[in-house]
């Protein structure tokens, strides 16, 4: 989904950027362009410097693959992903890790018309779901959905019956983009975004297709754009825009939490566990987008902490450790490179976003504040 709101970070750099003062002119349409320009091409550097520090991952070469925002293994074909665009027909992609093609594309039946589907993951029954709980008003839904279909034994075009599950939040609506189905109770939870902080819901022991699922509240989370759980469920990732965060899970309930190691991308939108737990998937949107692999620290698959190349983070191992982190932060490279770059595409964003305000006050008198991006 596209960034509409920013961080509360990012917005206070962009009110440091905009004058408080009279109302100015419109920035010249040269200068927005530079600005826009400048943005596009930071972000693209962003990608491919990232994608080059990590060992492997693919491309999703589909073209009609625009806005993957949503990343799963599959339990019933090894190294097959499934994933979706966020405003679409009702249809998933299952895409081949080894080329980056699509081997199937199944269209779902017996649903309404998805409104902006932001998640997708695969259950202990054989069962995939597809969370169409994206709300980018801010809570303007008084329900969303899930939708649910038995993962097909051969990879073809095909067309499935689908089961469509409403659902409430109980303490109101909001926005959401992270529908994790954990896989071992097969119990479903949705990860709400808000750029103060959301919140993790669990849902009933099983969803109804009669009736209204109600969604509680047993957690605090940061801004959330994706999450997985550990093939063994005992841990919970949760992506942002600009880092991640790994959770012990014990009886249904967030426990110690870490940094994970994750890749710097254009607009980081999805997250999964490869089907042997070793490592993380990252992804994210656009045009062939790049799916970074990143191995999960504390498995065999992952580098040594004081290894060439490798993290070095002091105070724990990472996703398995307590109190870990790498020295660089969040979403930081080995070297640099992908760091300094990412630094330089924020600016750029940052700019663009405060020659948007300058505009928004020239056009206003003065009165309004910084459109939605």
């Amino acid at each position: 989904m596209p960034l509409h709101r920013p961080p509360v970070a990012v917005l206070a750099a962009v009110a440091l950027l905009a004058p408080t003062g009279p109302a100015v002119a419109a920035p010249a349409p040269a200068v927005y362009s530079a600005a826009t320009t400048a943005v596009s091409a930071a972000t693209t550097a962003v990608s491919a410097v990232s994608a080059a520090s990590e060992n492997d991952g693919f491309i999703l070469t589909d073209p009609r693959i625009t806005e993957s925002s949503g990343l799963a293994a599959s339990r019933a074909h090894p190294g097959v992903y499934w994933t979706h665009n966020d405003q679409d027909e009702p249809r998933v992609f299952a895409v081949d890790e080894r080329t980056g093609e699509t081997v199937a594309t199944v269209t779902l039946r017996g649903i309404g018309k998805p409104r902006d589907m932001e998640a997708i993951s695969v259950g202990p029954d054989g069962y995939v779901y597809v969370g169409d709980i994206g709300d980018n008003l801010d809570g303007s839904w008084s329900h969303v959905w899930i939708y649910r279909f038995r993962e097909p034994e051969r990879l073809r075009d095909t067309t499935v019956d689908a089961t469509q599950y409403t659902v409430r939040y109980e303490d109101g609506p909001r926005d959401a983009e992270a529908l994790m189905v954990h896989p071992r109770t097969g119990r479903a939870y949705i990860a709400s975004k808000n750029e103060e902080g959301g919140g993790l819901y669990e849902g009933p022991r099983k969803l109804s297709a009669k009736g209204v699922n109600v969604f509680r509240r047993v957690g605090e989370v940061p801004w959330v754009t994706d999450g997985a759980f550990s093939p063994d469920g005992t841990r919970l990732v949760l992506r942002g825009y600009f880092s991640a965060r790994g959770y012990a899970w014990k009886d249904g309930r967030l426990g110690a939490d870490e940094r994970v190691r994750a890749p710097i991308l254009g607009q980081s939108e999805s997250v999964t566990y490869t089907a042997d737990g070793t490592a993380l998937l990252f992804g994210t949107e656009g045009v062939r987008s790049r799916v970074a692999r990143v191995p999960v620290e504390g498995t065999g698959a992952a580098p040594a902490p004081d290894a060439p190349g490798g993290p070095s983070g002091t105070g724990g191992t990472g996703a398995a450790g307590t109190g870990g982190g790498q020295a660089q932060g969040d979403g930081a490279q080995p070297g640099g490179s992908a760091y300094t770059v990412g630094l330089l595409a924020l600016g750029a964003a940052l700019l663009l976003l405060g020659l948007r305000r300058l505009r928004g006050r020239g056009g206003k008198g003065g009165g309004g504040g910084a459109p939605g991006v």
